[in-house]
Formats: C-alpha cells, structure tokens, sequence
C-alpha cells in the first residue's frame, strides 16, 4: 500500500481499525472483588514485578476471591511445579491444546511463552497453528498427539495411547501430568471463549525476534 501511495495512485478497500487496545479484560461486566485475599494481592504484586503487568486472566477471576485463589493455586501447580515434563514442554501442551479450541486468549497467552521459553518464534507459531509442522523430536510428537487426541475425542483415549507416551519415555506419573495439563487448558479454553477474555497486548510482541543463525 505504501508503494502505491507513493506512485500516486489512490489507496483502495478499506483499513481495519487498530486491535486490542489495552484495558478490556472480557464481555462480562464484574468488577473486582474487594476482599481479595492478601496473598492473592501479593500474587498481583509479584506479576508486576516480574512481568511488567497482571495478565487478565487473574483480572477476569478477581471478581470472585475464592475462584481466583483456586485457579491460580491450580494453575501454579500444573505449570511451575517440580515435574518430568520442562516447563516449555508444559507450554508446548497448553498452545496445542489451545489451538485445537481456537482459544484467542490462550494462545495469544501461551503462544508468548512457547517463543520466549524455547528462543524461538518459529517453533511458536508452529505450535498455535499446526504443531505437526514443526521438526519434533518423538517425545514431543508423542506428548502432543497424547494431548490433541483427548482435547478432540477424549472418550477414544485407550491403553495403546498410554504406551505411545511410556514408549517416547515417559514415567506414570509424566503421563497424569500431560494429562492434567491438556485437561486444565480444556477447561480454561472453555471459560476465555464463554467470556470473551481478551489477552494483554504486551503479549502480542514478545520474543518475535529471530535468532542469529551465526551466533548458534
């Protein structure tokens, strides 16, 4: 359009307006909850101290303090707690399981961290859109196929799909948390789509930077 604009000739269609201005956290109208507890507050805190902002998700939960505390008590459990699974690898699952529900929250969310944890925005747009696309070694193919099949037809998940997983490597209890992790971004999908949660803009533009092949 630029090129056009420059060799005279007249802009045509019409320009979109800009996109996810900062503020809207979701449909609903519920404000903030005042009793939020003061470790949920502390919580808060420590999201801007460490990210620059509290992601919505918490925003869209704080209007009730006790779903708050379980979601996030839930959440930190699953995400950053000791396990077999990497916490990439975590977010590996969250944006394949995120793209199969189309979650625009999730995999905005998730999307970013799949780029800043791994160092490498292809592998993250590989996963929101079509993670069979990537280069993945049989661990994570294992892992993700486990994932998008009981995101998609749950009810067909069988024996032979368990041992896939035992079979790329992964111990009994890896297994409950591929499970546990596909299983909670089900249900959060679920709640960002009935609501229309909207990400923090920040999201959108971190770690979109390519690395330099000469520095490897």
């Amino acid at each position: 359009m630029a090129g056009s604009a420059k060799r005279g000739r007249p802009e045509v269609g019409e320009r979109p307006a800009p996109q996810e201005t900062e503020g809207t956290v979701m449909a609903l109208d519920l404000p903030p909850s005042p009793d939020l507890t003061p470790e949920m507050r502390a919580y808060f805190d420590k999201c801007r101290e460490k990210i620059g902002f509290v992601p919505n998700v918490l925003l869209a939960y704080a209007h009730d303090s006790a779903k708050l505390e379980a979601f996030a008590t839930l959440y930190n459990d699953l995400m950053l707690a000791p396990s077999g699974l990497s916490k990439l690898e975590r977010e590996m699952i969250a944006v394949a399981v995120s793209s199969v529900n189309r979650c625009y929250y999730c995999l905005t969310a998730h999307g970013a961290a799949v780029r800043s944890l791994s160092g490498d925005p292809v592998l993250g747009e590989m996963m929101a859109m079509n993670y069979r696309a990537a280069d993945l070694s049989p661990r994570h193919r294992a892992m993700l196929d486990f994932a998008v099949a009981l995101t998609e037809a749950p009810w067909t998940i069988e024996e032979e799909d368990r041992d896939a997983l035992r079979d790329a490597g992964f111990s009994e209890r890896d297994l409950w948390d591929i499970a546990a992790v596909a299983s909670f971004f089900n249900m959060s999908n679920r709640m960002a789509s009935a609501v229309d949660m909207r990400p923090n803009r920040s999201y959108h533009g971190e770690a979109r930077t390519l690395p330099d092949p000469t520095q490897a």
